[in-house]
């Protein structure tokens, strides 16, 4: 008898989660910018008009009503679904179809179909604010795949002559008109954008990171507010983990009063769970840079810089004799780590430490 012992032989990398770095761009050309916030309308569809007809047949000359009823319009769905990633898909208008009309022989006309537009888990759908007095109202928030909201509901199909038949009236001329279907207007925006989300003044190298940590592939340029519109950039680990990190454009001092790029912007930041402050070497004072940026996010809403957070001194190439041990003295327990995007130095210890805020964040969740 021969006894065979096999051993199951694990990879250490499995237990690393060490960061995969891109090669290269996902695609040539322009970058698409990532939507995470729509004001759209939502007209659903109208229903079809009933029918006025009476039968006719082989020595019926004159017989009784038989005009059939009106279809349905089209209800406006929004339906969560984890495979959409932004709400680049959505039009500023959208419609659902009409019914159609009744017909003779009592034929009814048939029901358009509903107009169902995918949206991202944690989308909030809320009626915008009219004006000073009336607020903001957040009507729902789909949270679990394949929840649904009926955003606009399609008119009712009209009925058609056969429906008023009664023992006064035998042979009714009149036919009801469809229902209009609801108009309404949304604003659609994601509760969560991505699990961190790079901060910093314009020009830091916040774009360059994300280029030299991702696929994505942001504008980058010499020149001040390159970034206009957020990017995001998936960052893969070597246990087929994704994270998902935000290129925010530049802020400036006053940003919460409309200055630079103005405040609208900073509506993405709240929706990163984790917020990652960009700080350039070459402009020195760096506690200074990072309480602006705080303070501005702060003057935006209160509570927004209480995410977990870590520093990130980028052009590292471009500073000389730089202590970085005294640098993170002046920031407490919040964790600095130096890098140079050109030159791809520190980015393992900086997406090492997201990893480990990601999962921690996770485990607290559940």
């Amino acid at each position: 008898m021969v006894l065979f012992i096999c051993r199951r032989v694990l990879s250490t990398n499995v237990f690393l989660k060490k960061p995969i770095f891109p090669k290269k761009a996902k695609s040539e050309g322009e970058a698409s910018s990532f939507v995470d916030y729509k004001r759209v309308t939502c007209k659903a569809g109208k229903g079809g008009n009933g029918m006025v007809s009476f039968f006719k047949g082989y020595r019926v000359p004159f017989g009784g009503p038989d005009g059939g009823d009106g279809g349905n319009g089209g209800h406006v769905i929004f339906k969560s679904d984890k495979k959409t990633k932004d709400l680049s898909q959505l039009t500023s208008v959208i419609k659902a179809g009409n019914g159609e009309y009744g017909m003779s022989k009592s034929c009814h006309g048939k029901s358009a179909s509903h107009r169902i537009i995918n949206v991202p888990l944690n989308t909030i759908i809320s009626r915008p604010k009219i004006d000073e007095i009336n607020i903001k109202e957040e009507i729902i928030e789909l949270v679990n795949d394949g929840e649904i909201f009926i955003a606009a509901r399609g008119g009712a199909g009209g009925h058609g002559n056969q429906f008023y038949v009664s023992n006064e009236i035998r042979k009714p001329t009149k036919a009801e008109i469809g229902g209009l279907g609801e108009e309404l207007v949304y604003d659609v925006e994601m509760g969560v954008m991505a699990f961190g989300g790079f901060v910093g003044f314009p020009n830091v190298g916040k774009s360059t990171l994300l280029r030299a940590i991702s696929r994505a592939k942001p504008k980058v340029a010499s020149y001040p507010f390159t970034t206009l519109k957020p990017h995001v950039g998936v960052v893969e680990y070597d246990d087929f983990l994704q994270i998902s990190i935000a290129d925010i454009p530049g802020l400036i001092k006053g940003a919460h009063l409309d200055y630079g790029l103005g405040s609208s912007f900073l509506q993405h930041i709240k929706r990163c769970q984790c917020l990652i402050y960009v700080i350039d070497v070459s402009l020195g004072d760096y506690e200074e840079q990072y309480e602006i940026l705080k303070n501005e996010l702060e003057l935006y809403k209160k509570g927004i810089s209480d995410k977990p957070t870590m520093i990130v001194l980028s052009k590292m190439d471009l500073g000389k004799n730089i202590n970085t041990s005294k640098i993170q003295q002046l920031f407490n327990n919040i964790k600095v780590f130096p890098v140079s995007s050109k030159n791809r130095e520190g980015l393992v210890e900086l997406l090492t430490h997201v990893r480990e805020i990601h999962d921690f964040y996770n485990n607290s969740i559940n």
